[in-house]
């Protein structure tokens, strides 16, 4: 039986919230420089559409262009990323080694090995110098996800169920809704408030770009 593969994915900690939570089960990433490369020279050789300028996508071509998601197929899983901490670090033989002496249980536990999305350390002590989430190894990950379903589409084409899917709630509907782009045919606020997301993370909503949506579903680490 061959291995289920494994991937990191980076979260915000109001994602990661969502995430455990139960409230966010999906994600939209832009297509990449090198997938869209990819449909290019497949359109070329006569093995897909091109993504159109407008309009659906070409039935045909789906599959092409699914297989080229850099997070995964349907699944497989997605090991996640978030800001971290933890005071074993200085005994580390390496950045992505897990010390010998740690045991990742007993440290979640007494504050030694903590997550920005949590707020506080259990102890309540002194804010720590939190380590960014690019650089979280594998053994620090609390949260597992199988994908579900992968499928590409335009940003703008979300709706609001997905809004919702994506983890926007009514906080961040108020937090995003007056400065969000609004430059839409909808007037749905959870929209709004995606769409204020999405511009906050350095997206642009304006350019209605190619995403990869993936849906997941939280799995035991």
């Amino acid at each position: 039986m061959s291995e289920i593969k494994e991937r990191p994915i980076l979260f915000s900690a109001p994602m990661v919230r969502a995430i455990l939570e139960g409230r966010k089960t999906v994600t939209r990433r832009p297509l990449n420089d090198r997938a869209l490369k990819n449909i290019s020279i497949g359109a070329q050789i006569g093995e897909c559409h091109e993504l159109p300028t407008e309009g659906a996508l070409h039935p045909n071509s789906i599959g092409y262009y699914n297989d080229f998601c850099p997070f995964g197929q349907p699944g497989e899983r997605l090991w996640v990323r978030e800001t971290w901490f933890c005071n074993h670090l200085e005994v580390m033989r390496g950045p992505y080694l897990k010390p010998d002496d740690l045991d990742i249980g007993a440290a979640r536990d007494d504050g030694t090995l903590v997550y920005a999305a949590d707020g506080l350390t259990p102890y309540e002590q002194e804010q720590p110098v939190w380590k960014p989430s690019i650089h979280m190894p594998r053994w620090a990950s609390r949260i597992l996800l199988e994908i579900t379903d992968v499928r590409v589409e335009r940003l703008q084409h979300i709706s609001g169920d997905q809004a919702e899917a994506e983890g926007v709630d009514a906080a961040m509907c108020q937090q995003f809704v007056e400065t969000s782009p609004s430059r839409f045919a909808c007037n749905e606020a959870v929209i709004h408030g995606f769409a204020g997301l999405w511009q906050s993370t350095g997206g642009d909503w304006d350019a209605n770009p190619w995403v990869w949506v993936v849906k997941f579903k939280q799995v035991t680490p």
